[in-house]
């Protein structure tokens, strides 16, 4: 190509590269290519993330939904569900501290949109800890936050976690839900016996 016609065609490339700039600028944002998350309770589908704090078991933590309770589970306060097993099994936790030793690995099961509280009972608080869902930080108390159900209809919420103990112990727990209290007892790798409280 000669210079006289580079020169000639120049005009055509400014125009064209401006032209390009004005539609690029004006173009709608491209969509984010991730799917939309959706609030808790909101149609089908996982809940959002929602930022939990000190002892707050976020919905987003739930590892699956069941129409009910598994066999092996007790309902209690009508809203969660327990192991029935006699003597949870422990495993040495890894945990540097040593009132956190042993571990029992137990779903925790919530009705769909009840908020439930689960401490460790008055005064035992030193003997064990609680916890569930994702990253999760062994508590005196926990709380599950109303979660929606991820279809229309009721469900139960299950969640990964446990209680932690410095050794064997039957480990006495207070639920709440609704204005309602029970106080159940876990054989965290030693047996209760007798029967659980009011």
């Amino acid at each position: 190509m000669r210079d006289d016609d580079m020169w000639r065609r120049a005009p055509v490339v400014c125009c064209l590269l401006l032209s390009l700039a004005a539609c690029t600028s004006t173009r709608e944002p491209a969509e984010d290519p991730r799917p939309p998350t959706r609030a808790a309770g909101t149609g089908s589908g996982v809940p959002a993330p929602t930022p939990g704090g000190p002892g707050e078991v976020a919905c987003a933590y739930a590892i699956d939904t069941l129409p009910e309770p598994p066999a092996g589970y007790r309902i209690v306060l009508g809203d969660v569900a327990v192991p029935e097993s006699p003597v949870l099994q422990v495993a040495e936790s890894g945990d540097a501290d040593p009132a956190l030793r042993l571990f029992a690995k137990w779903g925790l099961l919530v009705r769909s949109g009840a908020v439930v509280d689960i401490q460790v009972a008055p005064g035992r608080e030193g003997e064990a800890r609680i916890g569930w869902g994702g990253a999760v930080a062994p508590a005196p108390s926990v709380r599950v936050n109303a979660c929606g159900p991820g279809t229309g209809r009721p469900q139960w919420l299950a969640f990964a976690g446990g209680t932690w103990v410095a050794r064997p112990a039957c480990v006495p727990m207070v639920l709440r839900s609704a204005g309602r209290q029970a106080q159940v007892r876990m054989g965290v790798g030693a047996p209760c016996g007798g029967v659980d409280g009011p």
